[in-house]
């Protein structure tokens, strides 16, 4: 067994490994990553909301697996595999055996001897498919779509789920026996906004790993944190990546990351998707305006209201940023709203 190391050491080495983490939240799930990564038989069930890490933390435990870390970490993913082909897919098929089989094909397991077979997205694993995906992993032997002969298969089996397989036994939709075969370790990755106390370290990693986009950042100001911790963050940590990303390709002075850079990347971003909300917006009170419900100017005076009301409710905001992003002046900005019936700051 390895020594055991301490906090600061195993925060280390898996944010060497791509696993940044400096919360102390999540030390017992290192220490069981960790762990499983030693006793590299032992099946991980990793399960967490889609952008958490779960592909990160499987292959740092690939990586961290001495015995199989020389060999291949081969991912499957699970919610893209036909029905008609998965069987194939995953144990292989001999020449001939259905139609469009004009070769033999190893498949993913074979791909993955004696290395690390990721199940990503396992939940989406086909129903057709769990009842032989199980006996494979309960006798480590598969037989090739086609062929009559059997052969063993050695890999470790690390599956991620991005719902609770537990929920899904109960729907009927996961079977139960597959459920505890991979349900070995479990490890339970937290969402971003369960995270807060990982987001500077998590930025400057990003902006470390993307430094060709820009110079070195060393720093994330104070006003940028207040406000992501405000954000709910759907997208995780895949989301958070992504806006540093886009932050940095814009950024064009300085070696700190602010709520400007952010807002900069935000506007950068601006898709069909949103311009058709907008569309849908400026519908919706047409609507109201047709109905009688509202007149025109009633109309505008609300959406300017509403607009104002989002605008000072963005957490550390003063009335002068909110006024330079709304290209007014600050006494513009008072008397706008005192007129709409707003607490001015």
């Amino acid at each position: 067994m390895e020594r055991e190391l301490s906090d600061a050491a195993l925060q280390s080495l898996f944010g060497d490994l791509g696993f940044v983490s400096n919360c102390d939240e999540l030390l017992p799930l290192l220490q069981r990553a960790r762990k499983a990564a030693e006793i590299s038989d032992v099946t991980v069930l990793i399960e967490g909301e889609t952008g958490t890490g779960k592909q990160v933390l499987a292959q740092a435990i690939h990586r961290l697996d001495r015995k199989r870390n020389r060999f291949a970490f081969i991912t499957v993913h699970c919610s893209t595999i036909t029905e008609a082909l998965a069987e194939s897919e995953l144990f292989g098929h001999q020449r001939g055996a259905f139609s469009g089989a004009v070769g033999s094909r190893k498949g993913l397991f074979c791909s993955a001897q004696h290395g690390t077979l990721f199940l990503d997205d396992v939940n989406d694993l086909p129903v057709a498919l769990q009842p032989k995906l199980l006996d494979v992993l309960q006798r480590g032997i598969l037989r090739p779509v086609g062929s009559d002969t059997e052969m063993p298969v050695d890999v470790r089996i690390i599956a991620a789920a991005n719902r609770p397989l537990e929920s899904l036994v109960r729907e009927g939709r996961f079977r139960l026996d597959l459920y505890h075969r991979l349900n070995v370790v479990r490890l339970a990755l937290p969402p971003l906004r369960a995270r807060r106390a990982d987001l500077t370290a998590l930025i400057l990693a990003f902006a470390d790993r993307h430094a060709a986009l820009y110079a070195p950042v060393v720093n994330v100001e104070s006003e940028l944190l207040r406000f992501l911790e405000s954000q709910p963050l759907l997208g995780n940590v895949r989301e958070l990546e992504n806006a540093v990303q886009r932050m940095l390709f814009l950024k064009t002075e300085g070696s700190s990351l602010c709520i400007d850079d952010w807002m900069r990347q935000l506007r950068s971003d601006v898709t069909q998707q949103e311009v058709d909300l907008l569309a849908d917006s400026a519908s919706g009170v047409w609507q109201s305006i047709a109905n009688g419900s509202l007149g025109y100017d009633q109309a505008l005076q609300e959406i300017e209201k509403r607009v104002l009301q989002a605008a000072i409710a963005v957490p550390g905001w003063t009335r002068r940023k909110v006024a330079q992003r709304l290209h007014m002046s600050e006494r513009a900005l008072y008397y706008k709203m005192r007129a709409c019936g707003l607490t001015a700051r």
